[in-house]
């Protein structure tokens, strides 16, 4: 089980996921797709589709990310962590005290167009109420901690890869769209900064951020 999905490959070159009484046919190119769902389960039908549009969008320089994305005057910062790590609660006080755009705060698409990357709106916002349909040019991830002391620090080398890649979806049942993702993000790492911020959720975590990102 991936990502709390059953992958089944009962048809030659044709794979099937399943969720629970819910089953996502496609094609072996994943640019047609049928889903069958016995129960009717919105959530098992949403996690499906999740599945199929990052597998396909993997095929166009795209991975999806489990972050929170603000738009700070046209800079694109983005938070990496999982559940309940405080990626919401930073961009809203980015929101607050720096007037900040809150675009996603749970599920980012990150696309490379040309040499630049952007965060990318989703469809999916989890728990958050953020779902702007919009992008921005990143300038910069930051990989969040909790902690009582707020500090923040450039991750390098290993560190940096391990982190990030703990926060990237991977569409294991499809080789070409795995291998596509492991090379975006090859390049993601060499071209963005990435940070690892240690905090508590207050107006000194912002502004520790912006001076060491922003420099001010």
């Amino acid at each position: 089980m991936v990502y709390g999905l059953d992958i089944i490959e009962n048809q030659p070159g044709k794979p099937v996921l399943k969720a629970n009484n819910s089953l996502l046919c496609v094609n072996p190119h994943w640019t047609e797709a049928k889903i069958t769902s016995f129960d009717g389960n919105k959530g098992d039908i949403y996690k499906l589709l999740n599945a199929l549009i990052m597998t396909h969008l993997s095929a166009y320089q795209t991975i999806e990310a489990h972050a929170s994305l603000i738009d700070v005057g046209g800079k694109g910062l983005m938070y990496l962590g999982p559940s309940g790590i405080g990626k919401t609660t930073q961009a809203e006080l980015w929101g607050k005290y720096r007037n900040a755009t809150i675009i996603n705060g749970d599920m980012v698409f990150i696309k490379k167009e040309g040499n630049r990357f952007y965060g990318c709106g989703s469809p999916w916002h989890g728990s958050s109420s953020y779902c702007l349909n919009r992008k921005v040019p990143l300038y910069a991830l930051i990989v969040l901690k909790q902690s009582k002391e707020n500090s923040i620090r450039r991750l390098t080398g290993f560190e940096m890869v391990s982190e990030v890649m703990n926060s990237v979806f991977f569409p294991t049942w499809y080789e070409k769209g795995h291998e596509a993702v492991c090379k975006i993000l090859d390049t993601l790492l060499q071209s963005l900064p990435i940070y690892e911020l240690s905090c508590y959720p207050d107006e000194n975590s912002v502004k520790l951020t912006e001076e060491a990102i922003f420099g001010r």
